[in-house]
This record gives structure tokens, sequence and C-alpha cells, in this order.
């Protein structure tokens, strides 16, 4: 066994996966021990599973799927987040190939690519070789979806060799093929911190769902979606119901994400396994990224929704807040959307550092914010203790990738988009049966913009908003704060100029 540092941005073996570096930087990520013959071992997959905790960060992957939509935004507060501008240019579509977290994004889904290719290509047990074929699928769909083109390196080549370059096509179809090879070897799991048949399912839907957008002749559409594809969709949809996954009953939308969301859940299909004494990646910064200095718990005082997302949601639809027990009884914080006067522990109206009352305004502008302007959204939450106080650290909700609500939406889109079920169910009854139990009426008929709008009110803060914006062709419409319609070449990000300039296999996205 030989244990190697892993470095930020040096030459190294892993980040040669990344297609090269530009300069040194000495800020160290731990180590990872790496046996150098012999038959990889749950050790070695461990190692895969660990670059997953970098998604639960409110920058990089995350920042890049949500920050340019129409339902985040991150303000400037005076000197408070300005960052040199990137949440600003993230929400604004002005980005460039030297955005930081446009690299930093790059190199962790690119290692994580690389780490899965190291564990299968020494994999003797197909447990084992088939845990890291999904998380290598998993990293290349968001390499794919994000940058449109995938390099890869296979690990039994020289280190001084070039990494291939899959186009967008040929990526799709190598994830693909790794999914179905893990539907056909994995089972079920105990925990969703572990790959199982029902996660490729539902990877596999929403591969084929969005084949149509990593195929297209043309960056940003338009797409034509291919009856098989969707009856793929359906196929698989219908394979994770079969495997017992259920919505949340009325009232219970928040379960799939609490405190005790492990326990509780019946929808959540892969994401992190947090427990009290083990937790690999905390869910706080989704609360701690919205939350006021003076709330408890205290928080970043950042991100924010647009109020025409949060118009979007009917009044007594639950999943636009709701009283939480142990939570909103104890330190004031309701789940779901924070707008108006916010309280505290008892009740106690709260203020902001000056004083005046603490009213979350719908109104809030990008570069010149106040500390109160703006919506805030707690779709995780924190478990306070008995006496209102919080323990700000070790928070053991579950982080989830993949949830059964999103395969039923990808189910009743692929039907609306010419997909034929077996089952015989509707587009409509699918939208309606989850749309009533949440307390929202149910449609009359369901139309591309009400399908693009249901998946917003469903799946917030999730992560997968870009994703469905694009499939849709409404990504670079004008939203608040950003008044102008942008080019569809805004649909990809840029290649990181570092890599462009290391690896002559990589080539410039179209309008960078």
């Amino acid at each position: 066994m030989k244990k190697i540092t892993l470095r930020a941005a040096i030459c190294s073996i892993v980040l040669l996966a990344a297609a090269g570096c530009a300069k040194l930087n000495e800020k160290t990520y731990g180590s990872v021990s790496v046996d150098e013959g012999g038959a990889a071992s749950a050790a070695d997959l461990n190692g895969v599973y660990s670059q997953l905790n970098g998604q639960a960060d409110q920058a990089n992957t995350y920042a890049l799927q949500e920050h340019p939509t129409d339902e985040m935004m991150g303000p400037t507060r005076g000197t408070d987040w300005g960052d040199f501008g990137a949440w600003r240019k993230l929400h604004t579509h002005t980005w460039n190939a030297s955005h930081g977290q446009i690299n930093d994004t790059w190199d962790q889904l690119n290692i994580g690519v690389y780490r899965a290719t190291q564990v299968i290509s020494r994999a003797t047990d197909n447990q084992i070789k088939a845990e890291a074929s999904f998380l290598r699928a998993y990293f290349m769909f968001q390499v794919v979806d994000l940058y449109g083109q995938a390099p890869f390196r296979d690990p039994n080549a020289p280190n001084s060799s070039i990494p291939v370059v899959y186009s967008r096509t040929e990526a799709t179809d190598f994830i693909i093929k790794d999914l179905e090879f893990a539907e056909t070897n994995l089972t079920t799991s105990a925990n969703i911190g572990v790959a199982s048949k029902a996660a490729a399912q539902a990877l596999l839907a929403k591969v084929y769902l969005n084949r149509a957008v990593y195929t297209a002749g043309t960056v940003g559409g338009p797409f034509t979606f291919a009856k098989a594809d969707m009856d793929k969709v359906i196929e698989y949809a219908n394979k994770v119901t079969a495997a017992g996954y259920t919505l949340e009953p009325a009232g219970k939308y928040f379960q799939d994400f609490a405190w005790d969301n492990s326990e509780q859940s019946h929808g959540n299909i892969f994401g992190i396994y947090n427990t009290p004494s083990v937790v690999k990646a905390s869910a706080k910064n989704r609360w701690k990224m919205g939350l006021h200095y003076n709330q408890t718990p205290d928080g970043w005082n950042g991100f924010t929704t647009l109020a025409d997302f949060y118009n979007s949601f009917q009044d007594g639809d639950e999943r636009k807040g709701q009283a939480y027990p142990g939570l909103t009884d104890r330190v004031g914080l309701r789940a779901g959307f924070a707008v108006g006067q916010q309280f505290g522990p008892a009740n106690k109206a709260l203020t902001q550092r000056s004083g005046k009352p603490l009213v979350f305004t719908p109104e809030v502008n990008l570069n010149f914010s106040t500390e109160a302007q703006g919506i805030r959204v707690f779709k995780y939450f924190p478990h306070p203790n008995a006496d209102g106080t919080v323990t700000d650290s070790g928070e053991d909700n579950d982080y989830v990738f993949l949830r059964y609500a999103d395969v039923l939406l990808e189910k009743a889109e692929a039907i609306m988009r010419g997909g034929t079920d077996p089952n015989g169910q509707t587009a409509l009854a699918i939208v309606n049966a989850i749309r009533v139990p949440r307390g929202a009426t149910a449609l009359a008929t369901v139309t591309e913009a009400d399908m693009l709008a249901e998946r917003g009110r469903e799946l917030y803060y999730e992560g997968w908003r870009r994703n469905d914006l694009i499939r849709f062709g409404k990504f670079n419409d004008p939203v608040d704060q950003r008044p102008t319609a942008t080019d569809k070449t805004r649909t990809l990000y840029p290649i990181p100029q570092r890599a462009v300039d290391t690896n002559p296999n990589l080539k410039q996205n179209t309008g960078y």
C-alpha cells in the first residue's frame, strides 16, 4: 500500500484525469491509500464515495446548477457576498473560462470519474465494480450536463499520456453502459448512501430524459425527444416504483429532508447517509446559506429565491412552507420559504443588527441588497435541542441526490413527450397525484409550462433546476435581475482554460 497526499491542482496522476493543471497550490485535501497491485477493496470504493461529499457544498456543482436559474441568486450585501462577483456572474450568465467555481467543479467531478475508473479497473468483486460503475456514471453525468464533453484517462495508460475526450453523445452512451452494468449487478441497499439497483434505474431514467439535449446538433436546441428514449424513461421509472418507493403522505413533504429522514423517508433513493456519530457531508450548508445572523441557528445571510418563483406556489401548498414540529416550536424557524417578519425561540420577533425588525422582503437587488432583503429557503433544517439551542455541528440529515417524486415527474414528462406507459398512467394523473396531497388544486390539463412549473415546486433547491430549464428551452429567458435573454451557448459552461491549455484533445465550447 502506498499513501498519496492529494493537493489541489498539482500535476498528479489524479488531476491528470481532469486534463492537467496550471499552477501549484499547496491546499491539502487529505490522503488516500492506493493499492499498487491486487484487487480493489471496499476501502478503495469508499474513496470514490467520499468524492460525493463536495456535492453537498453550497458552491461548485450545486451553485452551477442553481444560481443561473429562476429559483436562486446570491445578492451582494454591502461588503458581504461580493466574492469578486462570482455569484452575480452565475445568475446573470456572464461567467468566463476563468471563473473559480467552474474550474473547481471540473476538478471535483473529473477526480470522481478517475477514482471510480481506478476501482473498476482492479475490481474482481462484481458488487464493488457495480457500485463504482454507478458512481462513475453519476460524476460523468454531471460533467456531460455542465460542460458537454468528458475527458477520460485509462488508469493503465502511461502517466505521460494525454486523456482522450468523449463527445457529449459518446459520453452519454458511456454513462448508459455503466448504469446498465450497475443495474444488473446491484441489489437493494440498507441506506441511501450505498448505490442500489433503484439508484441505477433512477439515474438511467434521468439520462434518457435528457438524451435529446445531449445529442442535439446545436447547443441549446432545438431538441427532438425520441419515443424510444421516452419509453426507456417510463420503463426505469416503473422499476423504481416496483421496488417499493412511495411519495410522502399529505402533510409530510419535508420528511424527506428533516433530521430523521434516514428513518422517515419513503422516497429517498440515493444520497449521502449521515448518522449522529458519522457525518460524511452535512446538509447544514443548505440552511446556513440563507439564515440571518440573528436567527437560531445563526447563518451566513446569503442566498435567496426569486419572488416570481415563490409566487408560483398556491397558498395552502405545504411545499411553500409550514410549521415543523420540533423545529418551529423551539426556534421559530419554519420549513420551506421564509418571508416577512421572522421569529426566534419563544416566538420572539427578531431584529436586524441595526435593531430594525427582521422582515425578509420579496424585493432583492443582486448588486446592492440590505441584510433583510430576499426570500430565504429552508428545505433542509437543523434538529434543535429541547431547550431551544442548536448544536451547530454534526447535523445528520441524509443529503439527497435522487428522489422518487423526481422519478415520477420524469415519467409524467416522458408520457407527455410521446412515451407509452404499459401501466396506462397519464401525465396528468401523475402530476395531480403529487400536487393534491401537498394541498395544491388538481390541474385539468398539463402543458409543458405546467410540467416545468411543477418540477420547480417539487424539486426546488435540490440541484436540478438548470437541467430542467434547459430541457424545456427556458434557461436563457429573462428573470429578475437578468432582464435580457442570454445566448443558447450559455447552456454549457466553458471548459476551464487551464484544462484546454494542457489537453489538446479538449476544444473550448462555442461562445467562449
